[in-house]
């Protein structure tokens, strides 16, 4: 069904193509013709082969209602043919159609394209695009941001911690006589400021959800595109000349890179990771290639283990196999 409505779609948009390229120029006339110049005419000799021969042959010079109507219809012609050869790429167009008969869906393409696309500078275009892309990311960086924000806010752990932090700085006072006045709203809420403040300052959100920068943004990414990249291609020929050729031991921070790669993490899923887990891979040297596919191994069994044990897991598999998928009900309740 999606096929045919597709078919149907293309249909419409270009069923003014279908009819013959010559609609979109000067139709069955020559626009060098009517204008009486030559394929050599430069830009000013089109403007003023086109005022000359317009004089002549303006609607309004004519009274009689059939000659309005000719005069009229020859005008538009040259009015075509006026617009097609003073600008560059429709007089391409044209030049490539008159040379180029034989290739008739080409060239009712290109002049279906010429006619159809918008008339917009592409740098506008473009410029436009990558800053609404730039204010969505940055948005979007500080939805996210809040939403780790009020995670930490609602998690009892760190709850107690900011809470205790914030007595320790005076932002939250247990003195009754200091609140005199104040409604327990306005307590909870000054309370949840304070504990939202303590977060922002004392949490390290990392990851997906870390506070965003000026780095985030599209604009900027782009703009110090040729710097990283010249940066990276620094640091692959260090790796490479140190770790390949020279074949000097990893450091630490070598080992967590490799480790990641192993993962098929990224950058901000690996920093988000506690610093106890990290050191845990390090300890169990999981840059090594080896020790990397044993222990995801060993991992991966004991989830299958987990799994099987797990009650709602049999169950899941009891529905798939008495009820799963290629089984087919009536139900005539």
């Amino acid at each position: 069904m999606w096929r045919l409505l597709v078919i149907y779609s293309l249909c419409v948009v270009f069923q003014g193509a279908n009819a013959s390229v010559e609609d979109y120029y000067c139709g069955e006339s020559n626009c060098y013709d009517l204008l009486e110049i030559t394929r050599e005419a430069t830009k000013q000799d089109v403007k003023r082969a086109f005022r000359a021969v317009a004089s002549k042959t303006h609607p309004d010079k004519f009274q009689d209602p059939e000659e309005k109507k000719l005069a009229e219809e020859r005008f538009r012609l040259l009015s075509t043919a006026y617009d097609i050869l003073r600008d560059d790429e429709a007089r391409e167009d044209y030049d490539y159609m008159l040379d180029h008969p034989e290739e008739f869906y080409r060239n009712v393409y290109r002049a279906w394209r010429r006619r159809m696309a918008p008339h917009v500078d592409v740098r506008i275009v473009l410029a436009v695009t990558i800053s609404l892309i730039s204010l969505v990311q940055y948005y979007n960086g500080w939805v996210k941001y809040d939403e780790a924000i009020k995670y930490f806010s609602s998690v009892p752990k760190y709850r107690l911690q900011a809470i205790e932090l914030a007595k320790q700085e005076g932002l939250i006072t247990g003195e009754k006589r200091k609140q005199k006045g104040k409604s327990k709203e306005e307590i909870k809420e000054n309370e949840e400021k304070a504990i939202r403040y303590v977060i922002e300052q004392k949490m390290d959100i990392r990851g997906v959800y870390a506070k965003p920068t000026y780095k985030d943004i599209l604009w900027v990414q782009l703009a110090f595109l040729p710097y990283w990249s010249v940066q990276y291609m620094a640091w692959y020929l260090r790796w490479v000349w140190k770790f390949n050729i020279m074949k000097h031991p990893y450091g630490v921070e070598e080992k967590n890179y490799i480790i990641r790669k192993n993962m098929g993490m990224s950058h901000g899923q690996y920093e988000s990771l506690e610093d106890e887990v990290k050191e845990d891979y390090l300890r169990l040297e999981l840059w090594v290639k080896d020790k990397y596919v044993a222990w995801k191994s060993e991992r991966d069994e004991e989830m299958r283990l987990r799994k099987a044990e797990s009650g709602r897991y049999k169950s899941y598999r009891r529905w798939l196999k008495a009820n799963g998928p290629g089984r087919i009900y009536f139900d005539d309740s």
